[in-house]
């Protein structure tokens, strides 16, 4: 039984080699299936999406994550240690790829600084990235709003993201229902994106107004930002989950990054349907 397996120290490390050299193996199979002409270049890259990780003790390094969803494996650091956090940037990054990562404390970025002083760090958002390989072409355009100025570090990581992975991403902030004519004088910008992301707390108003004007999808995303009946964001979550404006998702409370990477990858499929022959 698979359980145990587990049970002893030993058979652990096996069974992790052994599943690394099986995902290995499997490559070298298919680069010679593609060598020899067995398989379309189309079918090796389907299969390649699977492989490969590796195994650091305390994570597993998902080195295959862009080509499965177009952009490599971002770094939540909330609950990892400064060190932890260093030894997975320095695997990912000598990859030549571009890394995000979220949720980072100040000592986290000075950690990652001492290795790559090119480093960039939003205090604000709490992210740092550091840019390698060529640059990310532009797919589409997103608009991030917010409610209010206490919303902005959710609305931050939001556009951080959004950018980061590919997008022309512009900024409409502290245009809430409470100032309604605020928003009205954004409407050029909402014509403008091509998917609209809008931060709210308190009841969650904003985004059932935003989508009643907007054809583009609309991603709402909940803060923790209220009074006590907000009961941290549950107020804003349960209104935004409860609008009647159609076009319009909602992601978790504060998940500003799950907001910004669904807006990417709304724009990749946009971007790949415009160059692609329908039937």
């Amino acid at each position: 039984m698979p359980g145990v397996l587990y049970d002893t120290k030993t058979k652990k490390r096996y069974i992790k080699k052994k599943l690394i050299a099986m995902n290995t193996e499997e490559m070298r199979h298919l680069l010679a299936a593609l060598k020899d002409g067995k398989i379309e270049i189309d079918e090796a890259l389907d299969k390649f999406k699977s492989l490969p990780y590796e195994d650091l003790g305390f994570a597993l390094i998902d080195h295959h994550r862009a080509l499965r969803k177009g952009f490599p494996e971002v770094i939540f650091c909330q609950g990892k240690t400064v060190e932890q956090i260093a030894r997975i940037f320095k695997k990912i990054c000598d990859e030549e790829r571009c890394i995000l990562a979220t949720r980072a404390a100040k000592k986290a970025y000075e950690a990652v600084r001492t290795m790559y002083p090119d480093a960039e760090y939003n205090e604000l958002a709490r992210t740092i990235i550091v840019r390698r390989g060529s640059d990310e072409s532009r797919r589409g355009k997103v608009l991030v709003m917010s409610a209010g100025t206490a919303d902005l570090p959710v609305a931050e990581e939001a556009a951080i993201t959004a950018e980061v992975m590919g997008n022309y991403v512009r900024r409409a902030y502290d245009v809430g229902v409470s100032g309604i004519h605020r928003l009205l004088e954004k409407l050029d910008l909402i014509r403008w994106s091509h998917v609209i992301i809008v931060v709210a707390g308190m009841e969650g108003a904003l985004p059932s107004v935003v989508g009643g004007l907007a054809e583009q999808p609309v991603i709402a995303v909940p803060t923790s930002v209220g009074y006590g009946a907000n009961f941290q964001g549950l107020s804003a979550l349960l209104g935004m989950l409860n609008g009647c404006s159609s076009g319009v998702s909602v992601v978790n409370i504060d998940n500003g990054f799950g907001a910004g990477a669904m807006a990417a990858a709304i724009t990749r499929m946009i971007d790949r349907v415009s160059q692609e022959k329908l039937p």
